[in-house]
């Protein structure tokens, strides 16, 4: 691994944290908040590929376990891996490597503008939202005792929001990937 890609890996764990300073929005009906760290996520795997995204977002929960307060709502320490919300954290892990491994297949510099766009919201919504989602849900369901369907049909309230995200999160990857030709291949 090279210099270059450790400091991408930092940078984008740093975005990831930053966004977790926004606060998190409880919706009051599923025990999980509306937060912005999943627009991170996104971001790590669509611009930084599928090892640079996923490391990104190992290093973040990483530094949550080890006890700073870097997830929405100042969050951190071992406790994050026994709350509802664990599944979506864990989820985020998947959820960097299929969008970075997605944009990826899906995205190269040949490719017109409006098909790379298209190709990064591809995996953005594949990666961060059904394969998150499956985490997310499936924790959910499991730690509160609410069963699949309740967790499943709580959890369509944040549909608007993540296709918001997955939406961005491909502006941000098009943008890069025009804007700023020396930045390695996503690998």
């Amino acid at each position: 691994m090279k210099t270059r890609d450790i400091v991408l890996i930092a940078l984008f764990s740093a975005i990831i944290i930053a966004l977790g300073l926004l606060p998190p929005i409880p919706l009051g009906f599923i025990p999980v908040p509306i937060t912005a760290q999943s627009l991170g996520v996104m971001l790590a795997g669509v611009v930084l590929g599928a090892k640079r995204g996923t490391l990104a977002v190992l290093l973040t929960i990483l530094i949550a376990a080890i006890g700073l307060p870097v997830l929405s709502g100042g969050r951190g320490g071992m406790s994050i891996f026994y709350t509802p919300t664990t599944g979506f954290l864990i989820g985020w892990v998947a959820a960097a490597f299929v969008t970075g491994y997605l944009s990826e297949m899906l995205v190269n510099r040949q490719q017109s503008g409006l098909v790379q766009g298209v190709g990064f919201f591809m995996a953005s919504l594949t990666g961060g939202v059904v394969v998150l989602y499956v985490f997310g849900i499936t924790y959910l369901a499991i730690a509160t005792g609410t069963g699949f369907s309740n967790a499943f049909w709580g959890s369509m309230a944040f549909i608007p929001g993540d296709v918001v995200k997955a939406v961005l999160a491909a502006l941000a990857g098009r943008a890069v990937l025009a804007g700023y030709p020396l930045l390695p291949q996503r690998a």
